[in-house]
């Protein structure tokens, strides 16, 4: 957390120790390196992709190394030692990529025993970061794909590739092979997942930490109290409305979460919700942002490639889904607050809006110029670097003015310094960004490097391609079983592919069977195809758009992703409804279509309920089975069928409001003044 007057010091929240002076010091100067680096990098002159992520990767690992101590207990000399060893693994297998880099370009395919024994060392050091760092699950997901490729008849496990089933059985690589893809290629730790935690991540996550060393968070903290307080989780809700917008304007899940998150993770969490479902929901609002028209990223412009369809019917086409999405996350964020007993603020406990924008009104202008570029199509990673520009300068300004322009009164406690110690208290605060930047880096950075080793060995196997290639051949003529692969394809490719990537590779593969051997409309495929290609975003253990959540939230990267995967089970139910209702895309009689839009409503609206196990006042479990049974009798073919489900969940609805009638008519007589 971040005092304008004492500087940095170490979250509660983070689960690192206390460090001695010296190392906080050497912590700080690193932070100041390395955030010079990313701003030089972002705004003047971009470097080479190993250059950027090797130099970035390195650094943090330092960091990591240094704040989070082995066995999380105070120092002694052997833990120093077995630290220094990692600090110095960091350090020699960073060094090594950068300065023989064109020689290992040169020799690429024929690498030396000295190129592998540096992979080795990185891909050992980045095991036990994570593990320090976020925790002993995402390691061993790590370590078991890399003995998954291994295993096979020309790997360094054969015996183990004969127990291997057939549909993930692989040829097996050795070591070398191994080392040489997570380390000297683009595909493994220095892949796309870090790319993105190494450029647009640590912009924002730090344009977030100048936020609040300015005082421009305090701003938007107040304005969104004063908007939206009076409401139960007024300022989430308003989040999820916000996200959307952005999202669907930057046509990035990522950048939108960096950059609407720098201002509505920390308003989540001072309002009471836990950091991992602040940043769950603002990757899940985010991710919505990528299907909901008009931008969508490129993919209303690839189905409309794919489909033969005009742009203009593809983003009438998507926009009643997207609402439906955007409804249930809505709803995620209301049930917590209710569940929580979060109230409206009283008016009087409130601030004024006019009072507010009176105060801080030049705070917007960062926010404009960040909207305003990325509209002209300018990347992410630059727009951040402008956004920091930005707040530096209207803080410079504001200060100027106060001080010397309208020349306030001296009780005025910021104007009350003289000018050397303005300036002194102002590099205090400059430093203490930094250094909240590159702490909160650590976590993502970390999760993206494993991350990228899970991406290689994909790559590496052909995992991937082979199961999308297989996947309909097991539905066996089963249309949900064959929906249920497919969700489950999209998320191995979305380990190791972008968005577009993913829903290209599937869209080539799996939408001709979806509509030659199922029937569906060709619209609807490429629909919930796209839809199901966004889950890599927001589904461990690969879900970038929830690291990118956590670093702003200073929260688990892992915990937050389970979070934003709950808060995003509308990416999963809503092409259900699209596949067995299409009338609620391509149009049919209007009562049916009057219908399948209130039957998804309260589908999305009872499986909410049942999920968090509270709608009006707590479930019980056995209503909570029922809606289960109501949801699944509202997919099966046949209208009689769907009728009853939909009334099994709206009895339960009602019953349970029923019940919180009764319990509200108790507390009123247990407590009759009141």
């Amino acid at each position: 957390m971040i005092d304008p007057e004492k500087g940095v010091v170490i979250d509660v929240e983070r689960p690192s120790l206390p460090i001695a002076a010296w190392v906080a010091v050497v912590v700080t100067l690193l932070a100041l390196v390395l955030g010079a680096f990313q701003l030089y990098t972002a705004g003047y002159r971009p470097m080479n992709l190993f250059v950027q992520r090797g130099f970035h990767l390195s650094v943090v690992l330092v960091i990591a190394f240094l704040v989070f101590p082995i066995g999380r207990r105070k120092r002694n000399w052997w833990r120093w030692l077995i630290d220094a060893a990692f600090i110095g693994g960091a350090v020699y297998s960073g060094w090594y990529l950068l300065y023989n880099l064109d020689a290992i370009i040169a020799r690429s395919g024929f690498f030396r025993p000295e190129d592998i024994r540096a992979g080795v060392v990185m891909t050992l050091v980045v095991l036990e970061a994570s593990r320090r760092v976020i925790g002993t699950t995402i390691t061993v997901i790590g370590g078991v794909f890399i003995v998954y490729a291994m295993a096979g008849p020309r790997g360094a496990l054969p015996w183990l590739g004969e127990m291997m089933p057939g549909i993930l059985a692989h040829r097996g690589y050795p070591l070398d092979r191994i080392v040489a893809t997570l380390y000297l290629g683009q595909e493994g730790i220095f892949g796309l997942p870090l790319g993105v935690a190494a450029t647009v991540v640590f912009t924002f996550v730090l344009f977030g930490a100048f936020l609040e060393t300015t005082g421009a968070g305090k701003f938007f903290i107040d304005l969104a109290y004063a908007a939206a307080g009076r409401q139960r989780g007024g300022p989430a809700k308003a989040a999820v409305v916000a996200s959307g917008f952005m999202g669907s304007i930057s046509g990035s899940a990522i950048a939108n979460v960096v950059t609407s998150g720098a201002f509505t993770i920390p308003l989540m969490k001072k309002l009471g919700y836990k950091p991992e479902e602040a940043g769950g929901v603002e990757a899940a609002a985010s991710t919505g942002g990528q299907i909901m028209p008009p931008i969508m990223g490129a993919g209303a412009f690839l189905m409309a490639e794919y489909t033969g369809l005009p742009y203009a019917d593809i983003v009438r086409l998507s926009l009643l889904p997207a609402l439906l999405y955007f409804a249930t996350v809505f709803l995620f964020v209301d049930i917590i607050a209710a569940k929580r007993g979060m109230r409206g603020m009283k008016a009087s406990e409130l601030p004024k809006v006019g009072q507010v924008f009176k105060d801080g009104w030049y705070y917007l202008v960062p926010l404009g110029v960040l909207i305003w570029f990325l509209l002209q199509g300018i990347s992410p990673n630059r727009v951040g670097f402008v956004a920091i520009v930005t707040i530096l300068a209207v803080s410079i300004v504001r200060w100027i003015v106060r001080r010397f322009v309208l020349r306030l009164a001296p009780e005025d406690v910021e104007v009350r310094p003289p000018v050397p110690a303005a300036l002194l208290l102002g590099v205090r605060r400059t430093v203490a960004a930094f250094e909240t930047g590159a702490r909160n880096a650590v976590p993502v950075t970390v999760a993206c490097a494993i991350a990228g080793v899970v991406v290689g060995i994909i790559g590496l196997t052909g995992l991937g391609l082979k199961f999308s290639g297989l996947m309909m051949a097991f539905s066996g003529g089963n249309l949900l079983l064959a929906l249920v692969l497919l969700a489950l394809a999209s998320l191995v490719l979305g380990l190791g592919l972008p968005v577009t990537a993913s829903y290209i590779v599937l869209a080539v593969l799996a939408a001709p069977a979806l509509v030659g051997e199922f029937g569906i409309p060709l619209i609807i495929a490429h629909l919930v195809i796209f839809w199901y290609s966004q889950d890599s975003n927001v589904t461990p253990p690969v879900a970038l758009a929830a690291f990118a959540g956590a670093g702003i939230a200073n929260a688990d990267p892992m915990k937050t992703g389970f979070q934003a995967w709950k808060f995003a089970k509308g990416l999963y139910l809503i092409p259900l409804f699209l596949v067995y209702n299409p009338e609620m895309v391509v149009g049919g009689p209007a009562w049916y279509v009057v219908w399948t839009v209130v039957a998804a409503l309260v589908s999305l609206f009872a499986f909410a309920a049942a999920l968090e196990g509270f709608m009006f006042t707590t479930m019980y479990w056995f209503n909570r089975l029922l809606v289960g049974a109501g949801l699944v009798m509202i997919f099966y073919p046949l209208f009689a069928v769907e009728a009853a489900g939909m009334g099994v969940m709206l009895l339960v609805l009602t019953i349970n409001w029923l019940k919180r009638r009764r319990e509200e008519r108790a507390e009123a007589e247990a407590n009759p003044a009141v």
